[in-house]
């Protein structure tokens, strides 16, 4: 790239972060050191101010960078992973926005534990949540470093690696100082810019082809190489019957997954109310799917426009398809318009990763000090002092979590940032989600059962992974010089879901705990009803 790229594109990003860093302080300021402050902001938040921020929390860099990728190198078969991602929100909708936000406070294990013996239910909910969140964020991380491979023109291991910890870095600061309430407004201006910078983009890309969808699509296959196969399903998922089942784990994986990302749900808490929370999910799902309607047609501008040949040339996963479809749209390397629109949809990338990083952060770091530490160190002093302490431990955990996904970042840096995601959402699929399912609709879930149920999903998911081609045995995996690939699949979430409910349900059967039936059904009443919440 030019220097006239990199010095635009690096001036509009230092914006944006003396923006954020300056909400950061300024809330920083006027906090009260609660821990309802620090996790939830006060419950202040509007059902639209949540639904533009669970909008940026959502909105990662998979979705921005690598879904635009996956659809210009795959056509057709890119798809799944815009589908996954919205219909997910109806799950989200209907089974879990308002009965969470009855039912808990701070984090999911809230949830559980209402009914459970609580000890062994929060360690199990919150270390399974810190696993999730890490996985997550390793994806922007890697999203991270292609950015600045692109932008500086440089594809070396210390470049990379001094993003992914300046990254780090600044969600450290994010999180350690503001909290929710400052996490929530970056993700608001961060929404904000990526709808107008993908909307903007797509209109351009309609004018270049005269609004004509039709030559649009055509141009498209015929640049991808494989002709009108591209428009069809089977390029990516169809060669045999394992690609054809890791398709179906991967649609499980994206469309349970979202009702186990603790960060989406503690999202929920940040409203005054059930009703708010549920408004709050009516428009995130109109802000979300607006965005994905607009990210297919740039993902089949970018394989018509720039071409599969340079998107792989330049990133061999298709992570920089947004930005190289945004230099070509304004006029291409050298000109002024291209240089302008590269920068700003480079600085509005570096944003998107920002700000989920810094919510997923907190949503980790809060499961940290509330769930883990919490039931690990219990405080026999007074209220005030142990919620104290909890937010002081968060502070501490949520640089922890950091260099952890640093770290994983750095040796995850060739993978698709939308596949890495793929993995995380399995993950919370087979964990999270089953015992979340069971504590709010099953009157004979036990301790036990709610155990067996996040391990049992938790394991088997994290084991598939390590035993599957993402790991070793293939070029594009973490260990290519190794082989110990025993499982076929690159998803787990086909077998490791029901495995996660299979184990829950075994776990309550087997146990010798007799079910309270009076709490059960004060916790179905509060879930739907309100009463009592927070």
């Amino acid at each position: 790239m030019t220097g006239g790229h990199q010095t635009l594109a690096l001036l509009l990003f230092s914006g944006f972060v003396a923006v954020t860093l300056g909400i950061t302080t300024w809330v920083s300021r006027r906090r009260h050191g609660s821990a309802e402050e620090f996790y939830t902001g006060g419950r202040l938040f509007s059902p639209m101010e949540n639904g533009f921020a669970i909008t940026g929390d959502y909105i990662s860099a998979a979705s921005f960078l690598g879904v635009t990728g996956l659809i210009a190198l795959y056509g057709y078969d890119g798809l799944l992973y815009v589908v996954g991602f919205l219909v997910a929100w109806l799950v989200v909708l209907f089974l879990v926005a308002e009965l969470v936000r009855n039912c808990g406070r701070f984090t999911l294990a809230d949830v559980v534990a209402a009914r459970m013996n609580e000890r062994p239910v929060r360690i199990a909910a919150g270390m399974s949540s810190v696993v999730v969140s890490v996985l997550y964020l390793v994806a922007q991380m890697v999203g991270a470093g292609s950015l600045v491979a692109l932008l500086l023109g440089r594809t070396s291991g210390p470049a990379r690696a001094w993003t992914v910890i300046g990254v780090g870095a600044l969600m450290v600061i994010y999180v350690s100082l503001g909290g929710m309430r400052a996490t929530t407004w970056i993700q608001i201006v961060k929404a904000v810019l990526v709808l107008g910078g993908t909307l903007a983009l797509t209109v351009l890309l309609l004018l270049r082809f005269h609004g004509d969808i039709d030559r649009l699509l055509v141009t498209a296959a015929q640049r991808s190489g494989h002709g009108i196969a591209f428009l069809a399903p089977g390029l990516k998922y169809g060669g045999s019957w394992t690609a054809r089942l890791d398709f179906i784990s991967l649609g499980l994986a994206l469309v349970l997954g979202t009702a186990g990302l603790p960060h989406i749900l503690s999202r929920f808490y940040t409203v005054p109310t059930a009703r708010a929370a549920r408004r709050s999910a009516v428009w995130s799902i109109g802000l979300i799917g607006g965005f994905y309607l607009l990210t297919i047609v740039l993902g089949f501008g970018a394989a018509a426009v720039v071409g599969p040949g340079a998107l792989r040339a330049s990133n061999a996963a298709g992570n920089t398809a947004m930005p190289l479809l945004a230099l070509d749209l304004g006029g291409g390397a050298g000109s002024t318009g291209g240089t302008v629109l590269f920068a700003v949809v480079a600085a509005v990338a570096f944003a998107t990763i920002l700000a989920v990083v810094a919510g997923i952060t907190l949503a980790s770091s809060a499961s940290v000090a509330h769930d883990l530490y919490a039931s690990l160190r219990r405080t026999h002093h007074g209220r005030k002092g142990g919620a104290h302490r909890e937010v002081t431990v968060a502070r501490f955990a949520a640089v922890g979590i950091g260099v952890v996904a640093i770290a994983l970042g750095l040796l995850a840096r060739d993978l698709n940032v939308a596949y890495l995601v793929g993995l995380a959402f399995a993950v919370a699929a087979s964990a999270n989600l089953p015992v979340l399912m069971y504590s709010l609709f099953w009157s004979g879930f036990t301790t036990r059962g709610a155990v067996w149920a996040v391990y049992g999903g938790l394991v088997p998911a994290l084991g598939l992974v390590l035993l599957s081609p993402v790991v070793s045995g293939c070029p594009g995996s973490l260990f290519p010089g190794v082989d110990f690939q025993y499982f076929p699949l690159q998803n787990p979430g086909v077998v490791s879901i029901p495995l996660g409910f299979l184990a829950g349900w075994l776990g309550t059967v087997t146990s010798d705990e007799i079910p309270d039936e009076a709490k059960f059904a004060e916790t179905e009443v509060r879930s739907l009803t309100g009463a009592g919440a927070v």
